[in-house]
C-alpha cells in the first residue's frame, strides 16, 4: 500500500483510478479529531475494495490516518485506487493499491438545516448495475452530468431517477420521504450509493428501505429530506421539474423532519440548532 498526502505527490498517468475510475473514495466528517461514522466508512471502503477485487487498507492503518486530524472541523478525503499496472482494462495480479488522502477545513451550510432547500428532477437517469450498486466507486460521471444540468444557486440538489422513473438519490446525497407514519428510503441494490448516514439510520430503525417506489409516491409524501454524512440533513421544501419551471410538490418542515434531523445530527456531532418538536 502506497500512501501520501495529496499535497505531497501527484498521481502518475499509469494509475488505474485516473485512467479508468478503478478505485473508491470516502469523505469523512472529522469533528475535533473524531471521525464521525468511522466504522461505517471503514467497512464501506473494505466492502468496495472486495467488490472490485483488490486490497483495502487495514483498519489499523486507517485508524492511524484518522488520528492525524488537525483541530477543528474537517473533511477527510480518502482516495483508494488499484494502483498502476496491467494491460489495458485487464488489472494486474497482484495489485499494489495506491491511497491518497487529505484533510480539508469544513463549515456546514446551517441555513439549509433550518429553512430547507429547493430541488429539481434531473433529466439524466441512473443506469442499473448491481455489481457496482451501493459502493462509492470513482466512476461518478452520471453524477457529474446530472449536476451540470443546472446553474441556478437557488436549486440545492437534483433528484436522480432510474430508467423506470423510480427515485433513487440526489446527486450527492441520499433521499427519504415520510408517509404512512414512517420514513422511507429507496433500495440501492441496482444503483446509487449507500451513504454511511443512511446505513446508520436504517440499522437504527429510523428509515425503512422500500423497493420500486414510483415518483408519484415521493411527490405525494407528507415530508421529504436529503442527507449525507458530511452536510447532515436538509429538509426539502419544493421539488421542481427538470427545467426548473414548475413546482411538482411542496412540503413543510414538520415535527417528523425535525425528529429525523435530530437523530442524524446527533450521529454526526452537528449542533442541534433547530426546533425538535
Amino acid at each position: 500500500m502506497t500512501d501520501r498526502d495529496e499535497s505531497e505527490s501527484t498521481v502518475p498517468l499509469t494509475d488505474r483510478g485516473l485512467a479508468y475510475g478503478d478505485g473508491l473514495f470516502e469523505t469523512v466528517l472529522v469533528r475535533e479529531g473524531v471521525p464521525m461514522l468511522w466504522n461505517e466508512h471503514c467497512e464501506r471502503l473494505a466492502q468496495g475494495a472486495h467488490r472490485l477485487g483488490f486490497e483495502a487498507p487495514s483498519r489499523q492503518w486507517l485508524d492511524t490516518l484518522a488520528a492525524r486530524a488537525p483541530d477543528g472541523d474537517h473533511v477527510l478525503k480518502i482516495m483508494l485506487t488499484r494502483g498502476s499496472g496491467g494491460r489495458g482494462y485487464r488489472p494486474p495480479v497482484p495489485s499494489e493499491p495506491r491511497c491518497r488522502w487529505q484533510f480539508m477545513p469544513f463549515t456546514p451550510l446551517v441555513e439549509r438545516w433550518n429553512t430547507g432547500v429547493d430541488v429539481r428532477l434531473c433529466r439524466l437517469q441512473l443506469a442499473r448495475q448491481p455489481a457496482l450498486a451501493g459502493i462509492k466507486h470513482l466512476n461518478r460521471l452520471e453524477n457529474v452530468l446530472a449536476r451540470q444540468e443546472w446553474h441556478d444557486e437557488a436549486i440545492a440538489e437534483g433528484i436522480l431517477l432510474n430508467d423506470r422513473d423510480h427515485p433513487i438519490e440526489a446527486t450527492a446525497m441520499n433521499l427519504a420521504w415520510f408517509d404512512q407514519g414512517r420514513w422511507w428510503t429507496p433500495a440501492l441494490n441496482e444503483c446509487g450509493v449507500e451513504g454511511t448516514l443512511r446505513r446508520a439510520l436504517v440499522e437504527s430503525g429510523h428509515l425503512t428501505v422500500v423497493e420500486h417506489a414510483p415518483l408519484s409516491r415521493l411527490l405525494a409524501s407528507q415530508s421529504t429530506c436529503l442527507f449525507n454524512s458530511v452536510q447532515g440533513l436538509w429538509p426539502v421544501v419544493t421539488c421542481h421539474d427538470s427545467d426548473s419551471q414548475h413546482a411538482l410538490a411542496q412540503w413543510g418542515i414538520d415535527a417528523s423532519v425535525r425528529r429525523l434531523q435530530h437523530k442524524a445530527h446527533t450521529l454526526l456531532g452537528h449542533p442541534i440548532t433547530f426546533p425538535t418538536s
